[in-house]
């Protein structure tokens, strides 16, 4: 994929004098989903700043997504866990890192009801040893990535939830990112460790493992085959395009306050049935009731998640790809792109447990 093919959406955020200045950048995950969005606009953006990627290449990884920035001479990937706390500490020296953007994770909720220790191992362990390392290394900003998940099961009245929010996380994913979270905040508060903490909603966008909803949907399509909608298909959810996402970690990264918490929220809340109705038209498909399948809810499947983002707001940041827009773009790409992920079968079935047997995606 060429930089013509794929391009952010022009940038309007300018740093300023007063803005932090990162020099060596560690991202964690950055051949997943969201965090190679985050690698792609960083490098291209800032070639003053070094960005090193570490991912440990597990299932839902993809070097290949980055393909166009790999001899950039301010890229540099390097293979390893999260976990190992003997390359961390290597890395950290090694590169002169001054901050973390904590990505890597086990995030597939489906997964999480199979084997649920390794997200302890993964979410909670690997969090831990990177934080040691951080206090260790003087590292001057960590950003440690969660998910709107934490806050729990949303009632279909209830006002959008504030980073103040109680957390009350309903599967073994959100509780794990929920701990995570709290050893993030103890280092601020034991030992002054400088952190930041995100919580998103749903992204979609390209480079997203056929796993979740949107690209398995899309992948079904492709196929022929109908998508397969948990439940009754109501649960709400609000969807954010990927490069959106990217440019809100590029303005907390410079612009976020040390301490706080933000919430990376959309506007587009749609239920799980007006998704596939939309991906079924954009597959050419004249009868959407025809093309969808309902199947065994999830063990527990939250309702809904609607998140008050004004705090990142008042950073800067904004919205700027449509459902519309954004929705023909992930159609676009994966109907060019989704070979790069190899034999995606087990993923498109009702409940995915891929990766059970491996470790963390870093």
């Amino acid at each position: 994929m060429s930089i013509k093919d794929y391009a952010l959406e022009e940038n309007v955020f300018i740093r300023s004098n007063d803005d932090f200045t990162p020099q060596n950048i560690l991202i964690t995950g950055g051949a997943g989903f969201i965090a190679s969005h985050v690698v792609f606009l960083l490098v291209k953006k800032y070639p003053q700043f070094k960005i090193v990627n570490l991912d440990r290449l597990d299932y839902c990884s993809c070097l290949e997504n980055l393909d166009s920035i790999k001899d950039y001479p301010n890229y540099k990937f390097i293979k390893g866990n999260i976990c190992s706390s003997d390359l961390i500490n290597f890395v950290l020296s090694s590169e002169k890192i001054d901050t973390i953007l904590h990505f890597a994770a086990q995030t597939h909720v489906d997964n999480s009801f199979g084997n649920s220790f390794q997200f302890t191992q993964n979410n909670i362990m690997g969090t831990h040893v990177l934080l040691e390392s951080a206090k260790l290394a003087n590292i001057k900003r960590f950003i440690h990535v969660s998910t709107d998940e934490v806050y729990g099961e949303q009632l279909p009245n209830q006002d959008a939830m504030l980073e103040e929010q109680v957390l009350e996380p309903t599967n073994p994913y959100a509780a794990t990112k929920a701990g995570a979270e709290f050893l993030v905040k103890s280092y601020h508060r034991s030992f002054g460790l400088p952190v930041i903490i995100t919580r998103g909603n749903n992204v979609y966008g390209p480079h997203q493992y056929p796993e979740k909803m949107v690209p398995k949907f899309i992948n079904q399509l492709m196929r022929g085959r109908k998508v397969t909608l948990h439940g009754n298909g109501m649960n709400k959810r609000n969807f954010l395009y990927v490069e959106d996402v990217a440019r809100a970690f590029e303005i907390i990264l410079f612009k976020g306050i040390v301490g706080m918490i933000y919430n990376i929220g959309g506007s587009y809340e749609r239920t799980n049935i007006d998704v596939a109705r939309s991906l079924i038209k954009l597959a050419g498909f004249s009868n959407e009731d025809e093309m969808m399948t309902f199947v065994e809810d999830r063990i527990f499947n939250d309702f809904r998640y609607h998140i008050n983002s004004s705090k990142l707001i008042e950073l800067g940041w904004k919205e700027q790809i449509s459902w519309e827009i954004g929705l023909q773009r992930t159609f676009d790409w994966y109907s060019k792109y989704s070979s790069r992920f190899g034999d995606i079968e087990n993923a498109l079935v009702a409940h995915p447990r891929a990766g059970l047997d491996k470790g963390v995606n870093a």
